[in-house]
C-alpha cells in the first residue's frame, strides 16, 4: 500500500476556477486528492481555452484525448490508474466503457456537480409557463442518461443534499451509491473578517456569473426587464454591475448606462468586485446544484437577495445571507431594505460567515471522504454485488455504446 495511487480525472472541460463554479470545484478535488497522496492525471477531448488553469501549477498531468477513439484505450492501460473520476455523466457515458474493459478493478467515481436533468426539467416547465413537478423527472430524457450513469458508476459526488434525496426517493437509488460532498472552502476566521471592507465601504449592486450557464442568462432579463428598473426608482443614484465569462452579444446588448445597468464581461477577480458591492443580487427561476456565486457573496461579506431554487439545499436551517424570496415586490423592497440599512446588512453578512464556517468548511468532509475510498477500495467487489441494476446497465452499455464506438471510429477512418 505504500506505491503511491494514481488518479485519472476525464474531464468536460479544462479546468476555468475563474470562470466558474464548476472550474472552481474541480480544482477542490484536485486539492482534495492530491492531500490524500494521489498522482492525478487530467485527461480531457475538450479544446484549449484562453482561461483554462496551468494544471503544472498543480503537479497534474494534462493529457488530451479524442472522442470514439481506441487511442484511449492504449493510454488507460498504461496509465493503469486507482481510480477514475468523470466530471460530469457525459464523460462517463463516452468513456466509461472503456474504462470497465480496460481496468475493470479501478474504483469509478462520478462527480455530477449537479443533476442536469432536474435543472432542464425545471428550465423546461419554466419555458411553458407552468410549474415544475416531479413526474416532469421521469419524461425527461437527460434523466435517463444521467440516472443510468450514476448507476453504472460506483460512487456519484453530490454537492446538494436535496438532489441526494431526490435521488434515493424518486429514483430509488441506493444511498451507498452516493455522496455529499458540498463546494470545500477555506473557514473564515477573525483576522479575514477584519479585512472585509464595510457597509460604508461600499457601493451598487452585483450580478456575477457565467453566461454560457442558461439560468444565468435568464436571470440577468429578470433584473433587466422587471426587478431593476423598480429598484433603480427607488435609488436612482445606485447602478447593476453586472459580471460573468462568455457574454454573448445578446448579452452586451443589454448595457445601458442610462439606466445604471453596466455588463461589465468577465471579471479578472471575482472577490475583488464582489467585495466592492453592496449587495449581490441573484433572481434565479431554474437551476440546480449549489450557487457558488452565493457561496462567493458570503465569502466576501456581500449578503445577498435570491430565490428559493437559488438557496436550495445552500443553508439547512440557518438564515440566509440576507433574503430569500420567490415575489418581485419583495425582492425588490429587500434590496433597499439592505442597501439601507447598515444594522440589517450587518446581521445578514454575519449569516454567510456562519453557513461558510459551518457548511462548507473543507475540514469537516477531509476525512470522512479519505475514509470512503479507502473502504470502496478495499471492498469494491462486494459493493459492486449488491449493485446489480449498476452491473445490468454497464453489461448493456458494453454491448451497445461500445459498438456504436466501434463503427463512428471506422467511419472516421
Amino acid at each position: 500500500m505504500n506505491q503511491v495511487q494514481k488518479l485519472l480525472i476525464i474531464g468536460f472541460v479544462w479546468p476555468e476556477p475563474n470562470s466558474s463554479a464548476a472550474g472552481g470545484r474541480m480544482i477542490q478535488l484536485i486539492l482534495l486528492f492530491k492531500a490524500q497522496g494521489f498522482s492525478i492525471t487530467f485527461a480531457s477531448p475538450a479544446q484549449n481555452s484562453d482561461f483554462m488553469v496551468d494544471l503544472q501549477e498543480y503537479e497534474v498531468e494534462k493529457k488530451s484525448i479524442e472522442l470514439n477513439n481506441s487511442s484511449f484505450d492504449v493510454f488507460i492501460k498504461e496509465l493503469n490508474p486507482d481510480v477514475v473520476l468523470f466530471d460530469r455523466f457525459m464523460m462517463e457515458e463516452q468513456f466509461g466503457w472503456r474504462v470497465a474493459e480496460n481496468c475493470p478493478d479501478a474504483l469509478r467515481l462520478l462527480d455530477t456537480e449537479d443533476l442536469h436533468c432536474l435543472r432542464l426539467s425545471r428550465q423546461k416547465a419554466f419555458k411553458e409557463n407552468r410549474s415544475f413537478s416531479i413526474a416532469d423527472l421521469f419524461v425527461e430524457e437527460v434523466a435517463k442518461r444521467e440516472i443510468a450513469s450514476i448507476l453504472r458508476c460506483d460512487l456519484s459526488l453530490m454537492i446538494s443534499e436535496f438532489e441526494m434525496e431526490l435521488l434515493e426517493s424518486a429514483f430509488k437509488i441506493d444511498k451507498a451509491l452516493l455522496h455529499y460532498l458540498p463546494f470545500l472552502l477555506e473557514p473564515i476566521n477573525d483576522t479575514e473578517i477584519k479585512r472585509i471592507p464595510s457597509f460604508e465601504e461600499r457601493k451598487d449592486f452585483i450580478f456575477i456569473g457565467n453566461f454560457l450557464h442558461e439560468p444565468n442568462w435568464n436571470a440577468v432579463q429578470y433584473l433587466k426587464d422587471t426587478i431593476w428598473p423598480l429598484i433603480k426608482k427607488r435609488l436612482p443614484e445606485t447602478v447593476l454591475n453586472v459580471y460573468g465569462a462568455y457574454p454573448s452579444q445578446k448579452v452586451l446588448q443589454l448595457h445601458n448606462s442610462k439606466d445604471g445597468f453596466l455588463i461589465m464581461g468577465r471579471a479578472n477577480d471575482a472577490q475583488e468586485v464582489v467585495k466592492k458591492a453592496c449587495v449581490v443580487l441573484v433572481p434565479l427561476r431554474f437551476g440546480a446544484g449549489i450557487k457558488g456565486k452565493l457561496l462567493e457573496a458570503m465569502q466576501c461579506g456581500t449578503p445577498s437577495i435570491t430565490t428559493s431554487i437559488g438557496s436550495e439545499s445552500m443553508h439547512g436551517d440557518m438564515p440566509w445571507n440576507g433574503f430569500i424570496t420567490d415575489d418581485i415586490v419583495n425582492f425588490v423592497d429587500t434590496a433597499v431594505q439592505l442597501y439601507q440599512d447598515k444594522e440589517i446588512w450587518g446581521r445578514a453578512q454575519q449569516n454567510g460567515i456562519t453557513i461558510i464556517n459551518q457548511r462548507y468548511s473543507k475540514g469537516l468532509f477531509e476525512t470522512d471522504f479519505r475514509t470512503k475510498i479507502e473502504f470502496l477500495r478495499s471492498n469494491l467487489q462486494q459493493h459492486r454485488l449488491h449493485n446489480f441494476m449498476g452491473a445490468m446497465l454497464l453489461h448493456h452499455t458494453l454491448k451497445s455504446t461500445k459498438y456504436m464506438s466501434r463503427w463512428i471510429e471506422e467511419k472516421n477512418k
